[in-house]
Parts: structure tokens; sequence; C-alpha cells
């Protein structure tokens, strides 16, 4: 019937009637507005929403997933933390590598297509897209770690069950499986005598050598299981361990689950992920780089990271000594070393580091070395020129170390704004607190980095200590996801742990400073997996790392990836935004994690030992 007559007819009845639906239909449009996730987007087939006692409506509007629109941010005390996206999580099935999963670096589809490994390309990251959203499955008996200091001479062998490492270093003390347990006797190839008699050694060899005092921060290349790192932390040295995953057998794996830091890399085709002028000592016992390789751009790469100044410790001593087979080793490896060695004296002159020290006699330590050390200034590099490699371009002082080749020239010293040569970091522990000479020019740099020193001080002290349930006695492996100035690693500084620090690649760039303080880090992408074995890390802190990565990075992602480097009874410390809070919380929930919320912007989970079945 036409509306016309209806009005004729005077139907008020149907009027009334109508006039009721159209009001309803109008409130419940407007009331719905803050909620949008049901109207415009459908959910993917393999997720819904769960709760674990039905919530109101509101709860809803944290579940935006994936296509994350904008919301109407809830009040804290309004939020409901039981909120689950349920997520048909599944477990990843590689076949042997799956427990130890490590998505960048098992890329097996990327790696065959690889035209070329002459440059080490398949040890080098090759991240799938879209990220694998699969859970890696834990090891068969798998235990919560030995804590520190005891973790640093033994460990569950049910969480590294990798036996292969023992039997080919059986002779040199590396590491053994006593019962239930690897035992680290604190051994290496080229610690006959035990590391701590090898790290007094290269301090007598060279006096200037100053552990834990003038040299803080150290990187040790093809680091075996990081035992001369790991007995440095008694010095007050912080070692960066660091090898290529399947060098031998999962090496950084024991590195980490010993409470030594450590991380994945390769000396292949690109830059290391460090700043420039990052470390006061770079160390290589065996460590079979081949330094001249490609117009010595591996030596070059070294030269980029290692601090003017610094000490470059290479050494290389015949161990086998006990048969024939162990004597034809011998001779065949040094015969290699004259040969290596004539091309790398060529190389280093042409970069200007100096001998200061050489121990080649092989006497009864049965250790032979080099140390070299960096220039801090240009006067060498003014001579004869034609047998140097270029100077570097300035525009790459300034670039991020993230998937950028490597370069066949010298890095430029740093210099302050003014355009004068930086020089040596204040002796540690001084250094952590005074102001860094990389600061940027601007006027209030050190009133802002100050600041945030103080500001962390207190919020670790105030808040993390005293206000949220971490037990921090089970703390040893720390990640700050986004370090700015590293202020949270120093406000940790006399715990019995270390701090991974990351600068995001397309945050402020602070990685400079962060190893000015005499603290450690990396450049990294959180939309993309980290280079690191699962189960690494014993908390990961993240403050208000999502700010600037809506677009570029999906949050189940990233929460995925924090699943696969925490371990069992880890914890995540997120300072965030209620709406980052109310989004990633019911991930954490959908992977079994616990989780409490302080002040509203404190958000604190707890991971636990669920894993799907299939």
């Amino acid at each position: 019937m036409p509306i016309s007559v209806l009005l004729s007819e005077r139907k008020y009845s149907f009027l009334c009637l109508a006039s009721i639906l159209l009001i309803s239909f109008a409130f419940l449009l407007l009331t719905y507005t803050s909620y949008p996730f049901f109207f415009a987007f459908p959910l993917p087939s393999d997720i819904h929403v769960s709760v674990s006692s039905p919530p109101p409506p509101s709860r809803s509007s944290s579940l935006q997933f994936p296509t994350e629109p904008e919301l109407e941010t809830q009040p804290a005390d309004h939020l409901d933390l039981n909120v689950s996206l349920n997520i048909r999580w599944r477990a990843c099935r590689l076949g042997s590598v799956t427990v130890d999963y490590i998505p960048c670096l098992d890329n097996s589809k990327a790696i065959k297509q690889l035209k070329s490994k002459k440059h080490l390309e398949h040890r080098e990251r090759h991240c799938p897209k879209p990220p694998p959203r699969c859970l890696v499955p834990l090891p068969k008996g798998y235990k919560v770690p030995v804590q520190w200091p005891q973790s640093r001479d033994m460990i569950w062998y049910s969480n590294v069950p990798h036996p292969k490492l023992v039997e080919y270093k059986k002779e040199q003390n590396w590491v053994r499986k006593s019962d239930d347990y690897f035992v680290f006797p604190g051994g290496g190839t080229q610690f006959k005598n035990g590391v701590t008699a090898y790290i007094d050694f290269i301090a007598e060899t060279v006096p200037a050598i100053k552990w834990g005092e003038h040299i803080r921060v150290v990187l040790d290349v093809g680091c075996g299981v990081a035992s001369f790192g790991g007995y440095l932390l008694d010095r007050d040295v912080v070692t960066m361990s660091f090898a290529p995953k399947d060098e031998h057998e999962a090496q950084i794996q024991f590195a980490l689950e010993r409470g030594i830091p450590a991380t994945l890399s390769v000396i292949g085709s690109k830059k290391l992920t460090f700043p420039d002028d990052a470390y006061d000592l770079i160390h290589c016992a065996r460590c079979r780089v081949h330094w001249e390789e490609d117009g010595g751009k591996p030596l070059l790469e070294l030269n980029r990271i290692l601090r003017p100044g610094g000490f470059f410790v290479w050494s290389a001593t015949p161990v086998y000594r006990n048969d024939e087979r162990d004597l034809e080793s011998e001779c065949a490896m040094l015969f290699w070393y004259s040969v290596y060695i004539t091309a790398m004296v060529a190389l280093t002159q042409s970069i200007c580091w100096k001998v200061v020290a050489k121990r080649n006699n092989f006497d009864s330590t049965e250790i032979g070395l080099v140390i070299y050390q960096k220039p801090s200034s240009y006067s060498c590099y003014a001579h004869d020129r034609t047998k140097r490699p270029p100077l570097c371009d300035r525009k790459t002082k300034k670039e991020v170390s993230w998937y950028k080749p490597l370069r066949r020239c010298t890095s430029r010293l740093p210099v302050d704004s003014n355009g004068n040569l930086l020089g040596w970091p204040s002796p540690w522990p001084h250094r952590l607190r005074n102001k860094p000479q990389s600061l940027p020019a601007e006027p209030d740099a050190e009133a802002i980095f100050n600041e945030d020193t103080k500001h962390w001080a207190a919020l670790v002290s105030d808040v993390y200590f005293d206000a949220l349930a971490i037990n921090w006695a089970s703390i040893r492996n720390v990640m700050d996801m986004n370090a700015g100035y590293g202020g949270f690693a120093a406000a940790l500084n006399e715990l019995p742990l270390w701090v991974m620090n990351v600068v995001p690649i397309d945050a402020q760039d602070t990685l400079s400073i962060i190893f000015e303080r005499g603290l450690i880090g990396i450049y990294h992408d959180w939309c993309e997996s980290l280079s690191t074995y699962p189960r690494t890390y014993d908390l990961l802190h993240s403050s208000f790392l999502f700010k600037n990565r809506k677009e570029r990075c999906n949050i189940i992602d990233v929460a995925v990836e924090m699943d696969r480097i925490l371990r069992p009874g880890g914890y995540l410390l997120l300072q965030d935004t209620m709406e980052t809070i109310q989004k990633l919380n019911p991930v954490l929930r959908s992977l079994q994690w616990s989780t409490s919320l302080y002040e509203g912007q404190f958000l604190v989970g707890k991971k636990g030992f669920w894993r799907p079945k299939y």
C-alpha cells in the first residue's frame, strides 16, 4: 500500500510502529558506531571470538583483527582481560628443524633459489612472506632452564638435545654430557689450559687491555659455545657472541641456554646488524673466516664496527698433537696459516692496523695469537693512498646496517657535530651514565638523555620491581624491543642479567649511544622474525613499540614471534596505549598466556607450557 494512502487513511497504528522501528534502528546504529568490527569486516575462517564468561558487548571493541580499523579506546577499568581471539593455532611441522625453527634462517624454499652461496648467502636472512603463524613445539622433556650462575656450567640436555657437538669436540673440552645435563668445563679449541688462563694471557700480552675498565664491550666471532664471553662476565665485560646457524650444531643455542649473550649472524654478503665503531675489542679464535676474500670485505666489515683505538685479537694455533692424524692436521693447518698470514699482513697494513703484540712460538701455553689495534686518527691513511681501500662515502656513516651490502671501503672515523674526532669512552662503569659523545648536536640533547636515564631508574624501581607480578630472580636473558637510549638496561645493571637492546630500523638510531654506554644491541625490523632460536629470552620488554608500526606490522605476527622467542614461564612486560593493549591482550590470551594490567598502561603477560597438538 502506498505511503500516501496510509497517510490519507490515518493509519496511525502503522505510523507509530514504523516510528518505533526507525528510532530503534537509529539507536542500534549509533550504539554500534564504536564497534565497527561486527559490521564492516568478517573474521577469517580460523578465528572467532571467545571469552571465559560472556562479556558485555563493549568488550568486543578490542578484537579488530586482522583489518584493525579505528576504534574507541575503552577505559582501563572496563577492560576484560579474559577476552580472547580463539585462533585455531597449529604446530609448526618442518621435520628435524621444527623445535628449533627460525623462520628467516630456515626458509628452505628461498635458500634453494639462491644463485650463489659463495659468500655464505645461504646462512643469511631470507624471511618468508607472509610470516608463518604456526607455534614452535617444545623439545620432548623440556624443563624450566637451570638458573644463573649454575647455568654457565650446566644445562638440561632435554632443552637442547643436540649431542653431535659433544662427539665432534670431545678432545677440546667444549662440552660433555653428564646424566641429564650438558656440562661446560670452560675449555675450547684455544683454551687448552682453560678459558680463564686464556683471558689472563691476553691481558698480560697487552697491558692496555684492562678488562672491565678500558675494555667493556666485546664481539666474539665464531664463538663456539661462548665460554670466552661467559667467563669475561666475571671481569665486568659484556660479550656479544655470534656464529651462523648450523656451523657447529646448536652452538648459539647452547650459549643462550647457558645465559650468555649471543646472536645468530654471519659475515657473508651483508653488513652485520651493528652500528659503526661499536666494539672495544673483537676476538676470533680459529673462527675460520677468510678475512682477505672478496677484496678484504670481511675484514673491512670488522674495521667498520671496531671502535677507533680498539683491538682485534686473532688466535689460530694448532692444538692437535696426539697421533699421526693429528700431526697431519697440524701440518695442513700450518701450511694454510703461512699462506693466509701473508694475505692478512698486506690487508691489515692497507687499513692501517698496527700489530701491538704477537706470540707465535707456541710455548707452554699452546697459544699463538696476533693482536692488532685500529688507528684513532687519519695520519696513517694520508700516506700512499693508492695502496689502500678508499674511504667510505660519508652517507654510509648515517645508514642503518640492515640488509646493506658489504663494501670495499674503509669506514670513516667518528666525529662530533663540529667535525672533531671522538675519543675513547669513559672507563666502566662511568661510561654507563656519563654524557655519550655520540649524542645529537641539539642544545637539549644532554638534558633529554639525563632525564631518560632518571625516568627509567625511577620506573624500574617503583613499578617494575615493586608493583608488577614478575619474579625477577628467575630472569637472566632480557630483550628490550624498543631500547631508545638503553635506559631500561642501564637501570637493571646491578642485577645478574643481561639485556639485548633492539633499535627498530624505523626508530631514531640510538644504537651507537647504547654501545658507547657499555651495553650491547642490534638493529631489527619487528615486521620480521628475529635471528635467534626459540625459547631464548626470560623477559621481553616493550615500551610503546607498536606506536608507529600499526600500518607496517600485523600485531598477530609480532605476538607469534614473541611467543617463539620467549621461554615457557617467561614474561612480556609491555607499556603502551590502551588501544594497543586492547588489541594485543586477546591474542596473548589465545596463546594461553596469563595477563594482568597495572594502572591502565602496563600489561604483564606470562607464557605457559601450552602448545597445540596438531
